[in-house]
């Protein structure tokens, strides 16, 4: 029973981990990566469709992404969307390639930014707690039904401590690789 919470934790930890570097890679460093429009829907005969299903998104170079859109009327909506996004990206049309070029960021910019990301690195930190506290929450209904002794409630809840501090070593070490990213020139 404890081994079942101990590895229910464990996956809704490292799910909050991924949840958290996958809202992080969204964030623009200034390189080009087509990461960056996965959120962005597109009115496709009356309902929203993500863009990676309506085109091919690649990185032209190091500052321009280069949309193929497969079905060549949507590009105006491609277009669209991309302007409506909150990105704040201009694409340019050429025909049949849909062209984003991704503008240098300023300083200001790169210090917004990193603490926007710190502040998601806070929000992963307290979805990791709470797992923790619910694991926790589990154990000690099992030793107030009288299921396990004290001792392993105690050694339980050691266990799920070290891996908490596991998960949040690692969120931190996301944060700094993504810090370092947002700050280098």
């Amino acid at each position: 029973m404890l081994n079942e919470i101990q590895k229910d934790t464990e996956q809704r930890m490292e799910k909050s981990l991924e949840a958290f570097h996958t809202h992080i890679s969204k964030i623009r460093t200034g390189r080009a990566s087509p990461s960056i429009l996965d959120g962005i829907q597109v009115e496709y005969y009356g309902s929203a469709t993500p863009l990676r299903q309506l085109a091919n998104v690649v990185a032209e170079d190091s500052r321009t992404l280069a949309i193929t859109v497969f079905d060549k009327s949507l590009t105006a909506a491609v277009e669209k969307a991309i302007l409506a996004s909150d990105l704040g990206l201009n694409p340019a049309s050429t025909g049949t390639v849909i062209r984003v070029p991704l503008p240098p960021l300023t300083e200001e910019r790169r210090r917004d930014l990193t603490k926007i990301v710190r502040g998601e690195a806070e929000q992963g930190r307290v979805s990791v707690r709470n797992i923790r506290r619910d694991a926790n929450d589990q154990i000690k209904a099992l030793l107030k039904d009288k299921e396990i002794s004290e001792d392993d409630e105690r050694k339980a809840q050691d266990a799920i401590q070290k891996i908490t501090d596991a998960m949040i070593k690692k969120l931190d070490v996301i944060l700094a690789e993504k810090e370092k990213e947002l700050m280098a020139f």
